[in-house]
């Protein structure tokens, strides 16, 4: 390992993400009764440029008045570029802070826009003598964003998790695409023609180049790497599949933009028992080995070390995390 020691982000369970505009409070008691990890209150796309003040008004309420239990609450807050974003933050977190645990930022391009809001909450905490610090999710949305990912990643000791905002991402490339989070059949290669003549068509994850970043930057600052929205609501196993692609990558959890994908999002993003056994059991076989003096030994006959145990470990934590929830 380096001798540079990666500061952890607090740990939370962050398996789903269920997105609840701000301008519709009659769903507030709903998210707090769901089985959610995390819910943010919108105050950004979902809410129109009129409906904003009374948003906020209404997510003010919602955090001090209703029992959101032990789900981690979060407000995404309208971008740096608007004037909209200032008395969000202020208002919030003076007349809610207690209750409010991350903020969300929007298109965070540069590491400068991380150091603003945290300025701001700073100087906010500080006179209103709150304990607890605030911690920071950003959407990485931009090309400016992904450019500086990891600029951004290491901005403030208050970041906590990055998001891959995949639609925006989209429109910042100019990707010809109009799909949210799916795959495109324009992404594909071509087999070689087979003995008939024919050509097989494979098609490809155009997300995977981003969504790998993304995890890198976070990972290596020790923060939670969370994939972003998928626009088929009526569509479970394509939410399905893109959540697998995303934990394979390293990402801890997943958006839920509509109540039916909480449930989708928690159990892929869920270790299953039998990787939890399988687990414990290389666990065991390693601590067999170790009092043997053995840095390596084979389990259905297959090598394993120390690198091993870090990947087993990561499981087990998971699963005391679940059962904790």
């Amino acid at each position: 390992m380096s001798f540079h020691v990666i500061q952890q982000a607090p740990a939370r369970l962050n398996r789903s993400e269920l997105a609840v505009p701000g301008s519709a409070p009659q769903m507030f008691e709903k998210a707090a009764e769901s089985e959610a990890d995390v819910i943010f209150l919108d105050l950004e796309d979902a809410v129109a440029p009129d409906d904003k003040a009374q948003a906020r008004k209404n997510i003010i309420k919602a955090l001090n008045e209703i029992d959101w239990g032990k789900k981690t609450m979060s407000v995404r807050i309208n971008g740096l570029d608007t004037h909209y974003m200032y008395r969000d933050v202020v208002d919030v977190v003076e007349q809610a802070g207690e209750r409010l645990d991350v903020i969300m930022i929007p298109k965070v391009g540069t590491a400068a826009d991380v150091y603003a809001v945290d300025m701001m909450v700073t100087q906010i905490e500080d006179a209103k003598g709150y304990k607890k610090r605030i911690g920071f999710e950003h959407i990485i949305e931009t090309a400016l964003g992904m450019q500086n990912v990891s600029d951004i990643a290491a901005a403030s000791k208050r970041n906590e998790s990055l998001h891959f905002g995949v639609a925006d991402y989209a429109a910042s490339t100019r990707a010809r695409t109009t799909i949210i989070g799916g795959v495109n059949p324009d992404y594909s290669v071509l087999t070689d023609p087979l003995d008939d003549g024919s050509r097989a068509v494979h098609w490809g994850d155009m997300w995977h180049y981003a969504l790998a970043r993304m995890v890198v930057a976070a990972r290596a600052n020790g923060l939670r790497p969370i994939d972003g929205p998928f626009g088929d609501f009526s569509d479970p196993d394509g939410y399905k599949a893109a959540a697998r692609r995303a934990a394979v990558l390293g990402c801890e959890g997943k958006w839920a933009i509509h109540p039916s994908q909480i449930a989708l999002a928690n159990e892929v993003m869920s270790p299953s028992e039998a990787e939890v056994t399988k687990a414990q059991r290389i666990l065991k076989a390693m601590e067999e080995a170790a009092a043997a003096g053995k840095g390596a030994v084979s389990l259905d006959g297959r090598l394993i070390d120390y690198a091993s145990i870090r990947q087993a470990e990561v499981l087990v934590e998971k699963a005391r995390q679940i059962s904790g929830a």
